[in-house]
């Protein structure tokens, strides 16, 4: 268990995440594989402060060719219904490209994670259009609708670079053509909760609409795990606890049938396998401790799920998930 998981269970007055779950189905997986989120590595144009994977220019975990064929290969095998890329900036993996060009082949839904920065960069000016080609369902990182606090967890500039990149997938028929989904993400800015999904979604879409022209899918709200960058910052700010105090009283049973972790895995650089991104951050991977290439060539089987106190950031309020909320 790494570090921070140990801080976030030695909190007073915050009880054990997995003793609140009374349903013990809702501690395992589900029978089948739905989704596969590979993370392509850490490296990334960007140090974006709540970051929990911490990734950022200086980090080195690149994803191999080797790695990915081996997903490819396990996706094949059991019929995953979404190949779900991600990072860092996963466009700055020297596979990236080669890797969406073989996962459309055998997936019908592809996504790719993008904060939409790194697409105005020379090198990879030419991928909105490779998107577009691909169909690749976007869904980009925007922190907020206005330039000061989207440039304060970002950097100076961000926010403008990210709305012509969108204004730009828009002119390719992103948000426009029901082939060619954008959505977005939404993260708090400091040690809070986020908006109603609903309501958020429909002041994102006028506030972006009126200023910039701009349209979009969907928006997905995401609380911020307490873990990597953002865990720092709690602990700087000396609101840790009371983020995790905030986070347990919030815990809501609604959310467990949707957490992201029942249907999925989460493959990292080397190809270790975790039940979600956050566990992937928190160095805590599944309980078998299996590899992507020993899934190869077997049937999936239904696993015990990894939980932690970390977990009450996917089930506070109204849940959170890589897919925006997930209360039903």
């Amino acid at each position: 268990m790494s570090q921070a998981l140990e801080d976030l269970k030695s909190l007073k007055n915050i009880p054990d995440f997995e003793s609140r779950i009374t349903e013990e189905e809702y501690k395992y997986t589900t029978d089948t594989l739905d989704v596969m989120q590979i993370n392509v590595g850490r490296l990334c144009n960007l140090s974006c402060k709540h970051c929990h994977m911490e990734a950022g220019p200086d980090r080195t975990e690149v994803m191999s060719r080797e790695v990915m064929e081996a997903c490819l290969a396990v996706c094949r095998e059991q019929n995953v219904g979404t190949i779900d890329i991600t990072g860092g900036a996963p466009e700055m993996n020297p596979h990236f490209e080669w890797l969406v060009s073989e996962a459309v082949k055998i997936c019908s839904h592809v996504i790719v994670r993008t904060n939409l920065v790194i697409l105005k960069e020379k090198k990879y000016r030419h991928l909105p259009e490779f998107y577009a080609d691909h169909k690749v369902e976007i869904v980009c990182s925007l922190p907020y609708y206005r330039a000061k606090e989207m440039d304060r967890v970002r950097g100076d500039g961000a926010f403008s670079a990210a709305i012509e990149v969108i204004q730009e997938l828009n002119a390719l028929g992103y948000g426009r053509d029901p082939r060619l989904v954008l959505n977005m993400v939404y993260n708090p800015a400091g040690a809070f909760f986020p908006p109603v999904q609903s309501a958020m979604e429909k002041e994102y879409k006028a506030k972006l609409g009126a200023d910039f022209g701009i349209v979009f899918n969907r928006l997905f709200t995401l609380t911020n795990n307490p873990m990597g960058r953002f865990e720092a910052f709690l602990k700087r700010s000396g609101n840790l606890e009371s983020y995790m105090k905030k986070l347990s009283d919030a815990f809501n049973a609604g959310t467990l049938p949707g957490l992201m972790c029942r249907f999925q895995v989460s493959v990292g650089y080397d190809g270790k396998l975790y039940d979600c991104d956050f566990n992937q951050a928190a160095d805590l991977p599944v309980m078998s401790g299996e590899t992507i290439y020993d899934m190869l060539g077997r049937p999936y089987t239904r696993r015990k799920l990894c939980l932690a106190n970390h977990c009450y950031g996917c089930t506070a309020g109204q849940g959170s998930s890589c897919g925006g909320a997930t209360e039903g």
